[in-house]
């Protein structure tokens, strides 16, 4: 009889970001998971467009039931999305939802993959988004990911005969892998890859489908089954006390700032997987069938699926160093066989059990978090030996720091912990360790990766390797550990980070957006970071023709590492409308530096640092307003509200506690952020309020929302039902619908130049239906779609007026789009 365990330990790790860097320590029902997963020679890839796309429920029973070697490919690392946890889009964002992937994997069991794709927004048609990511080159990422991973079966997650009927990006991930799965095993096809990883061809491929596909139950109910493989996945791990349905469900809710927090489920669960090339699986709910998963798939591997069949049956939960020795057999066998894809995969395994059997517990810690190439840190070794195996330390090597050479043979005796200091404290590393992704300016469509082992892979991983050259009962083995940092919190305790190397100086100018509302001048801060003690230099401003700068430069000097010094320049705008970027630079010696440290610290991932071009936008624009102060209700996050004091509003945050008429009396208009009613409870309990607000003649304007957990006919005091109509070309062209109407006359005139230079899209989530009191000002439509009229509605109500917007004013202030500021200050404007 099987007995069925999960990886404890990936739950474990999800549970806060202190774990995420530190050595492993596997319980004993954890290795023996382990040495399951070691006898099964099997790989499954899933294969969908974004995070939080894929199915973990499945993801986890190939894993944790099968015992199959598992990873999930995510074309695009979900840029474009929307972010319920804090303010940071694009880019950052990316960065969150990478690490959000990687707690996903570490709680499910599985490996995380990318392409080299940018997810720009949403996409309405695949033509539109393989335009735009450069089909070739992501489906060339697509055969590189097969042919280095070797699946046996792929798993598409959306349909490739669908388009234009969900996501463009959807579609197009299950395109790509349709014509993947044909490619990879032809030399001719990318054979850069083929020539690198070898051709590959995967078994079988099938879509991932569901009564959702079908348009509802009961039409899957009736639809021909006779192609879909149904396979159970609820299966329950007693020795965990959860269902796989709940460890999916762990999996899900790592998706925080997707807000795809999930319940757990019990019971039975099927899936359903729709064939579509490859050999049809003869044995029902085996998508395994036909393939050789033991080890006599391997030359000369029987015997080591019988000694490790062995080592599993006799396994001690109470001692598992005892399996040391058939494991260290099983270990000769293996490294003896032909060189290949599973040798190296079962290798690598193999060792990890090995160590985790005798309790090895090897640590490299670094003195401080972060350091400059060439800067000076200390880094500590640890190694302890909590087995009765005898093991001896040989030596330790690392190629950025240096350890005695005169090291001897160091036995390592049950139990008693030994350290070790480097010698010389330069460190030799010189490659910033920030998200490589994001090191060089890539296109609309696809990052720039120019190291092509990168490619697919998350992050960077060992960058600062530590080897421990170690002998094992007799066997030479070496074990590679990145070097960490740690620290003691009074409260958390021992907290790890991540170690990195930075520039030995940043700068950055804090407000990314610079509005000049007026010919007058502005006094820009510039922050300048020093990345190592005593350091000295100059700061110039780089900016457009056009605009003044004052003074020349600035001279900083700065005794700390870590310490900032902030020096002030006067900026003066053009007399005519006019945007560019101003640029800080900093001069140290003959080195010059141009980038900002960004960081990331939310409690579900690790620790991020990140380096971007240090700039801002600066703009001046022709802008009128009327009124003066104004009420922001915070919804999933944006920075609307910077940007509104950018050109001159005073800006007062309101709570929902806060909300009372007569608070509300004040304020000359209120905004409600961005999915503030899909987030914010408490507002379905303040309508009567704003209502009462507008009603006495105040001007509401609320942004977009999603239908989705909300009654739509409480969003305010008249009626309207949201959709799922977007507008997603940022260029499309806009229908002026009521040219007379206040909001596009006063104080500016808005015209077709209003909406030249948008981003990403127009707007989303637009009204489809209306009380006949709103008036619709706009009328956009992507190409080959028909024309929207509810991205802007305005309706008077009372002595006020009610404005619901689905326009992307929260990406569009933020990036400096001159119309979308003239535009939100004429509805700010409304009855004032």
């Amino acid at each position: 009889m099987r007995i069925r365990t999960a990886p404890l330990f990936f739950l474990l790790l999800c549970i806060t970001s202190l774990f995420a860097q530190q050595p492993s320590k596997p319980t004993a029902s954890e290795i023996y998971h382990e040495l399951q997963k070691l006898n099964f020679l099997g790989s499954a890839l899933y294969i969908a467009a974004h995070p939080d796309d894929e199915n973990t429920r499945l993801i986890s029973y190939l894993s944790n039931d099968v015992k199959a070697r598992t990873a999930y490919l995510s074309l695009t690392r979900g840029d474009g999305g929307q972010n319920l946890v804090g303010p940071e889009i694009r880019e950052l964002l990316g960065v969150i939802r990478t690490q959000e992937l990687l707690a996903a994997r570490r709680t499910d069991g599985g490996q995380q993959l990318f392409t080299r794709a940018n997810d720009f927004g949403y996409s309405k048609h695949p033509d539109e988004t393989l335009d735009i990511w450069n089909k070739n080159e992501v489906l060339s990422d697509v055969v590189r990911a097969i042919r280095k991973f070797k699946p046996d079966i792929i798993v598409n997650r959306f349909d490739h005969r669908s388009p234009g009927s969900t996501h463009g990006h959807h579609t197009s991930s299950a395109m790509l892998s349709f014509d993947a799965f044909d490619l990879v095993g032809d030399a001719t096809k990318y054979p850069e890859t083929a020539k690198e990883f070898g051709i590959w061809q995967p078994k079988r491929l099938f879509f991932n489908t569901s009564w959702w596909f079908y348009g509802s139950q009961e039409n899957f109910d009736k639809a021909d089954k006779t192609n879909l493989v149904e396979v159970e996945t609820g299966s329950y791990y007693p020795s965990l006390g959860l269902s796989n349905g709940e460890i999916a469900s762990l999996s899900r809710s790592m998706h925080k700032s997707q807000g795809f927090g999930s319940t757990g489920s019990r019971g039975r669960q099927t899936e359903y997987l729709e064939f579509l090339k490859g050999d049809f699986p003869s044995e029902k709910g085996n998508l395994f069938d036909g393939i050789n998963t033991t080890w006599t798939r391997l030359e000369g591997g029987a015997p080591i699926g019988v000694l490790l069949a062995e080592v599993e049956k006799e396994f001690d939960f109470t001692n598992p160093s005892a399996s040391v020795p058939k494991l260290l057999q099983a270990f000769d066998l293996i490294r003896k066989l032909p060189e290949g894809h599973w040798k190296t995969v079962k290798l690598e395994a193999i060792k990890n059990i090995i160590a985790a059997c005798t309790g090895l517990y090897l640590e490299a810690v670094a003195s401080e978090q972060t350091v400059a190439p060439k800067g000076e840190v200390k880094v500590t070794i640890e190694a302890i030996n909590r087995s009765k195996v005898s093991m001896t330390l040989n030596s330790v090597n690392s190629t950025v720091i240096a350890f005695p050479n005169s090291l001897m043979a160091t036995p390592l005796p049950y139990n008693k912990s030994y350290s070790l200091e480097s010698v010389e404290q330069t460190f030799s590393g010189t490659e910033y360790s920030a998200p490589y992704w994001l090191s060089k300016k890539g296109t609309l469509g696809m990052y720039r990766v120019d190291d092509k082992s990168l490619i697919g892979v998350p992050e960077r991983t060992n960058q600062f390797p530590v080897t421990f050259y170690m002998t094992i009962d007799g066997r030479q083995i070496s074990y590679e550990r990145n070097i960490v940092y740690k620290y003691n919190d009074p409260v958390a305790g021992e907290v790890y980070r991540p170690f990195e190397v930075l520039p030995e100086v940043t700068s950055a100018i804090s407000e990314k957006v610079l509005i000049f509302a007026s010919n007058d001048a502005k006094e820009i801060p510039v922050i300048v970071r020093a990345g190592r003690d005593n350091i000295s230099g100059t700061v110039i401003l780089q900016h457009p023709s056009g605009w003044v700068v004052t003074p020349a430069q600035h001279s900083f000097s700065i005794s700390q590492k870590g310490q900032q010094q902030t020096v002030i320049f006067t900026v003066q705008p053009p007399k005519e409308q006019h945007d560019g970027y101003i640029k800080p630079l900093v001069q140290v010696g003959d080195a010059y530096y141009d980038t900002e440290l960004v960081t990331i610290d939310y409690d579900h991932i690790p620790f991020q640092s990140v380096l971007l071009p240090s700039e801002a936008k600066v703009v001046h624009i022709d802008i009128q307003k009327k009124g003066q102060h104004i009420g922001y209700i915070n919804g999933a996050g944006d920075a609307i509200p910077e940007s509104l004091k950018q050109i001159g509003y005073t800006v007062t945050t309101i709570l929902p506690s806060e909300i009372t008429s007569e608070n509300l009396k004040q304020f000359d208009a209120i905004v409600v952020g961005i999915r503030a009613y899909n987030t914010v409870p408490e507002l379905d309990f303040k309508q009567t309020e704003l209502n009462t607000y507008v009603n006495n003649g105040g001007t509401l304007l609320l942004q977009y929302n999603t239908s989705r957990g909300m009654n739509d006919t409480e969003l305010g005091p008249l009626p309207l039902k949201l959709s799922r109509d977007r507008v997603t070309d940022e260029n499309s062209e806009v229908e002026i619908l009521a040219p007379n109407h206040t909001v596009l006359n006063s104080p500016n005139k808005i015209t077709q130049n209003d909406f030249k230079n948008w981003v990403q899209e127009r707007g989303l989530y637009f009204p489809g239906e209306w009380d006949p009191a709103f008036t619709p000002i706009l009328g956009m439509h992507d190409k080959g779609y028909p024309q929207t009229k509810g991205s802007l509605l305005v309706a008077k109500y009372g002595k006020g007026h009610y404005i619901y917007t689905g326009l992307s004013f929260f990406r569009e202030l933020p990036a400096g789009v001159p119309g979308a500021y003239r535009l939100f200050a004429n509805l700010l404007s409304l009855g004032n």
